[in-house]
């Protein structure tokens, strides 16, 4: 594996994004051939905001590898109640542990984490950025149950603005032949342009369209998610957009019978209960695949030899990013690093935020 860090599934080559989804399935058909290979090996879970399925899925992915872990999930009950910078934390932490999985909810906290570890660092979400090993999970499930990872066509319903996990998974599934991908959403809550340009770039044919029920019967995949009450600005506008969009057994009795129904969890009311008895509802073994997944990335990352910090990173302009969620308007120490895109827009490299020069 080329990169340390993991911190978008484009940090990995198809090749070895393929390698891994296969390491996964060996695990998943022998899990005991595997049981020792983190042996005295320790992996750190810093979690700055609320997670059951990814904390534990990475927390049981490290045991069953025979290796342990150490931690927090809560920052309040960590020297980050104190004041101290990420910088800090991750430096120390680094030195502590052999691999770091971060979850924030400021975007671009894991390109940064990633500039002061030791260790190699694996982005466990970052705010509504990206979310790379739960596309790494979705991935594994699709292999497993659709048999492929082209030639599909994809829905993706519900907060498609703040859903990292939706992000995610564009980005990767753009590089598969013949994907094309339907937008489910409501104005409001519609993919970032960021996210279009990675599907243009790609010729990745792509609509928008605000009915679920319109949408479903030329679907191969569905992929469901709520609407984020974390992620809104207030309550009211929260109201807004909940209960927009919900699958249930009548809207499944004109989607096709091989259709795949994928979610990240946690569910709020965006797929009634009785979806849970359907054949095609794929979400609850989804979690298990997560397991594998990020035991196979835990493993193909621990193979990489550098455990030393990385280089001291210079500004490349003097500006700060327009995202008021960018974690370089937190942590202030953050050197501005920007790519430029037709002379007259810069990227920020740690949240692909857009800022005009």
């Amino acid at each position: 594996m080329k990169t340390k860090h993991v911190i978008d599934l484009e940090d990995l080559s198809l090749d070895e994004l393929m390698e891994i989804i296969q390491l996964a399935n060996r695990i998943k058909e022998k899990p005991s051939d595997y049981s020792e290979v983190c042996h005295g090996k320790i992996l750190a879970t810093l979690f700055y905001e609320p997670s059951t399925r990814t904390q534990m899925s990475f927390k049981t992915a490290m045991l069953r590898l025979g290796g342990s872990f150490i931690g927090f999930d809560n920052p309040q009950n960590s020297s980050v109640s104190k004041g101290e910078s990420l910088k800090d934390t991750i430096t120390v932490v680094g030195g502590y542990a052999d691999i770091i999985a971060i979850r924030h909810p400021l975007e671009g906290t894991a390109k940064a984490a990633s500039m002061y570890s030791a260790a190699p660092v694996i982005n466990a979400g970052d705010g509504g950025h990206l979310h790379p090993t739960q596309t790494l999970t979705d991935v594994v499930t699709l292999y497993n149950e659709k048999g492929r990872l082209d030639n599909m066509c994809i829905g993706l319903c519900g907060d498609l603005k703040n859903g990292r996990t939706v992000h995610s998974l564009i980005k990767t599934m753009s590089h598969f032949k013949n994907n094309r991908f339907v937008l489910i959403s409501t104005p409001e809550l519609s993919v970032p342009q960021y996210i279009k340009d990675v599907m243009n770039v790609s010729d990745c044919e792509y609509t928008e369209v605000n009915s679920l029920k319109e949408a479903i019967p030329m679907l191969d995949v569905l992929y469901m998610t709520r609407i984020q009450q974390e992620r809104f600005k207030s309550q009211e506008d929260y109201e807004k957009q909940k209960g927009i969009f919900v699958l249930d057994k009548e809207k499944l009795l004109n989607a096709k019978r091989d259709l795949k129904i994928l979610h990240p969890l946690p569910r709020v009311d965006e797929i009634t209960t009785d979806v849970d008895y359907d054949e095609r509802a794929k979400y609850f073994a989804q979690t298990i695949y997560g397991m594998y997944a990020r035991m196979a990335l835990i493993m193909t990352m621990l193979n990489h030899p550098d455990k030393n910090a990385a280089p001291r990173i210079m500004p490349t302009h003097n500006l700060r990013c327009k995202n008021p969620n960018c974690i370089t308007l937190t942590e202030k120490y953050l050197p501005s690093i920007f790519r430029e895109v037709g002379g007259d827009m810069l990227i920020c490299k740690y949240c692909d935020g857009r800022t005009l020069i």
